[in-house]
């Protein structure tokens, strides 16, 4: 062989190695990164055994079941008992003056002696501060209906002032709508920045409350020579920002696929105003008209501010000035008084919850 010649080489045979056997506990294969090999026992069972541990799970499932509808039952009445708790204890002064509307004045002093005594317009020696429980009786000895017939017969006070509440708030509210639901579709509409200045100083005045605003209130109606008249309240309510701000909301959600294609087929502003617009806010203006009745009836400081005329002033404001020697008078006046409100929201209650739920207020 010469020198430095190179040699094919050979490849390696395969030696014959077998892996020896892992024990278990064998620390010599296992560096932390394997578990030890543990033996296995295969349990064959029988067939009476597996149906024996099947219905075994399936007793603890259903108990299991069994238990957690028990819960589920306990806490569902904990909570049903408790929202009737809070509805009774919500409507029991409307129960009571309901009831009491049928009472006789001296059967209703009788029974709420100890408030009448701890009035501040009782003597200072008779002041008993409530020191007796006042005796809250549901059902009345004897009905009496003479209180309305006073009221609605003998005294035509309390019809004057329905009738003054109704040509306020009625004019107020259909003012509020027309104000609301046109300012409301412009702002839709408008898509500059100023928009949004605009729209944010009505938020604004929307949250003062309305005594901050009776004083400039009543400024302007002194200027503009309105004072003692219904103009003074009935302006400034139609102008209010709260129809505002809900209608500006629910229009915003309306497609505008639905304007660009009735702008298509010809329609100007108008039409889409009141063929597209209107008709997707109705549950909205009914929700806002039901909400500003109750609002405007129930109003007190306004009249009492801006109207000095006590025979122009409305219902809510004569409640406060019946005597308290005409108590039955009192509750059947509280009593009629109640009722278009009432009535006016249980017609009206699946459009006031459908109103303010899509309109996005919380």
């Amino acid at each position: 062989m010469k020198k430095n010649a190179i040699t094919p080489l050979q490849p390696l045979q395969p030696a014959d190695v077998r892996p020896a056997p892992l024990k278990v506990g064998d620390d010599s294969h296992n560096h932390g990164s394997v578990r030890d090999i543990q033996e296995v026992e295969i349990v064959r069972l029988s067939p009476e055994e597996l149906e024996r541990r099947h219905e075994k799970a399936r007793v603890d499932a259903r108990r299991r079941a069994k238990v957690r509808n028990i819960i589920s039952h306990f806490w569902t009445t904990v909570g049903v008992a408790l929202a009737v708790f809070i509805a009774i204890f919500a409507l029991m002064p409307i129960v009571l003056t309901i009831l009491d509307s049928f009472m006789s004045t001296d059967e209703i002093k009788t029974n709420y002696s100890a408030v009448y005594n701890s009035l501040s317009s009782a003597a200072a020696e008779t002041k008993t501060y409530l020191s007796s429980t006042p005796k809250l009786k549901m059902i009345p000895d004897f009905v009496s209906f003479s209180q309305y017939k006073t009221l609605l017969f003998l005294s035509p006070t309390y019809l004057l002032k329905f009738w003054n509440s109704v040509a306020l708030v009625v004019p107020i509210v259909l003012g509020q709508i027309t104000v609301g639901c046109l300012a409301s579709y412009s702002f839709s509409r408008y898509r500059k920045k100023r928009r949004e200045v605009l729209f944010f100083s009505y938020v604004i005045l929307m949250l003062m409350p309305f005594q901050v605003t009776l004083v400039p209130n009543y400024l302007i109606a002194n200027k503009l020579g309105i004072y003692n008249t219904w103009w003074a309240i009935i302006l400034p309510g139609i102008f209010s920002t709260f129809s505002v701000f809900l209608l500006s909301k629910y229009m915003r959600q309306i497609p505008s696929s639905y304007i660009e294609a009735a702008k298509l087929d010809g329609a100007n502003e108008w039409q889409i105003f009141t063929r597209i617009s209107l008709p997707m806010c109705k549950s909205a203006v009914y929700a806002m008209a039901i909400l500003l009745f109750i609002d405007y009836w129930n109003m007190v400081e306004q009249p009492l501010i801006l109207l000095e005329d006590a025979s122009k002033q409305p219902l809510s404001v004569f409640l406060s000035q019946i005597n308290a020697s005409e108590v039955g008078v009192a509750f059947a006046a509280s009593f009629i008084f109640m009722v278009p409100p009432l009535l006016i929201f249980l017609y009206g209650e699946q459009y006031l919850v459908e109103g303010i739920s899509r309109s996005g207020i919380k």
